[in-house]
């Protein structure tokens, strides 16, 4: 075995439910926040710019991170400092009187929580062999996935119970908050409970070995599923690529497929970023906004898998050609509803159209590339279409205050 794998490899799992914990927080507090910034008088404009701000502000973290954790080996301090960073923000943001301030505040967030995503791949395969880095990867953002979904489920929960406890839907808000700062607090404890101390491998030999793994397995659900939250898909992208020209290397049809992504990807984000201002706007209380996103989640979450098994007996082109008609037509269509059970269920279908959309994306991709590429590649897609939500995050905050 090589010198940069210890032999003290992780006996148990029970720190990923530590940090799944954690994610609950994050989940709950990515829809909380924008609205809570609602409340405070903010607009669409902020709104957007919260959530394109949230797009870029991990990357730099990720990078310097995960720099200094390769030449230190240190791994346990920077996944504490990411909770610890998580939860003061959410205990602090119930103080906080300003649109402007949690702007700054949800950058913050996602400073931290992506930051830690170098640190965390690293330590899953940590003293795993090869082989099993695949799976090591998947374990770890089913994790994260399913705690998402439990902070959404949180929220829904809470905030349609609170007025009937006496609440307003401000002093609702800031104890959710301070319920997910709390939350964060115990994923803390817990990690710091059931850490083990892991083995070490370098960040150099982690990525060589990483693109490297067969993707022929990988139905692109997989891989997009790896990165699925905000920055965190940026990071990973960009970390993925060599220096030299992309032109040379790649070949235009693929490039072609990668600008179109980019402009998909923007398109999608314009119309997410002012989502939960319009929702408000339309007299949705805080407790069915929860519902409509965690609708759109569960839509996405639970037809990844059977859409890589149609990629099988369908072309990937035309299956995702019809999910953007379908998810087109179905944005414009939610502009003109205003009844809870019909834009929930059209979200719904929209998170339906994303799990076409992702899996396809990977699948389309994979087979432009060459196989000497293929792994770039994928690192690119993922972070053309990051760039590209950000920057229509922030367009789309702008329209909307404009109209």
């Amino acid at each position: 075995m090589s010198t940069e794998f210890a032999t003290d490899t992780p006996k148990t799992d029970r720190w990923l439910w530590a940090w799944g914990v954690g994610y609950a927080a994050v989940g709950g507090a990515s829809v909380l926040l924008p609205l809570y910034a609602l409340s405070l008088d903010a607009g669409a404009f902020y709104i957007g710019l919260m959530a394109s701000t949230a797009a870029f502000a991990g990357v730099p973290g990720a990078l310097l991170w995960g720099n200094i954790a390769g030449k230190t080996g240190r791994r346990r301090p920077f996944v504490l400092l990411a909770l610890v960073a998580t939860a003061a923000v959410l205990l602090v943001s119930p103080m906080l009187g300003s649109p402007v301030a949690l702007v700054v505040a949800n950058a913050a967030l996602w400073f931290a929580v992506t930051a830690a995503s170098p640190v965390l791949n690293l330590v899953v395969v940590e003293g795993v062999e090869q082989s099993n880095w695949d799976a090591r990867i998947a374990r770890l953002n089913t994790f994260q996935g399913y705690g998402w979904l439990a902070g959404l489920v949180i929220g829904t929960v809470w905030t349609g119970l609170a007025p009937r406890l006496g609440y307003t839907a401000i002093s609702a808000q800031r104890t959710l908050l301070t319920g997910f700062g709390l939350l964060a607090v115990a994923a803390t404890l817990l990690f710091l409970r059931f850490y083990p101390d892991a083995a070490h491998v370098s960040s150099k030999r982690f990525l060589q070995r990483y693109r490297s793994l067969s993707r022929d397995g990988w139905r692109g659900d997989r891989y997009l599923r790896g990165v699925p939250y905000g920055p965190t898909r940026i990071y990973w992208g960009l970390r993925s690529l060599r220096t030299g020209r992309l032109s040379t290397r790649f070949g235009r049809p693929l490039l072609g497929y990668l600008a179109g992504t980019a402009l998909f990807s923007a398109g999608f984000a314009v119309f997410w970023g002012p989502m939960p201002a319009h929702l408000a706007d339309i007299g949705f209380g805080d407790g069915v906004i929860f519902l409509c996103f965690l609708a759109n989640t569960v839509g996405s979450t639970v037809c990844y898998d059977p859409v890589g098994r149609l990629m099988d007996r369908y072309a990937a082109m035309g299956m995702q050609v019809g999910a953007l008609v379908v998810r087109a037509a179905l944005f414009v269509v939610t502009a003109f509803l205003a009844s809870q059970l019909l834009i929930g269920g059209v979200l719904a279908a929209i998170g339906v159209t994303w799990a076409v959309v992702a899996v396809t994306t990977t699948g389309i991709v994979a087979r432009l590339a060459s196989d000497r590429l293929r792994g770039e590649a994928l690192g690119l897609v993922v972070a053309v279409s990051g760039i590209g939500g950000g920057v229509g995050n922030a367009v789309g905050g702008a329209v909307a205050a404009a109209t």
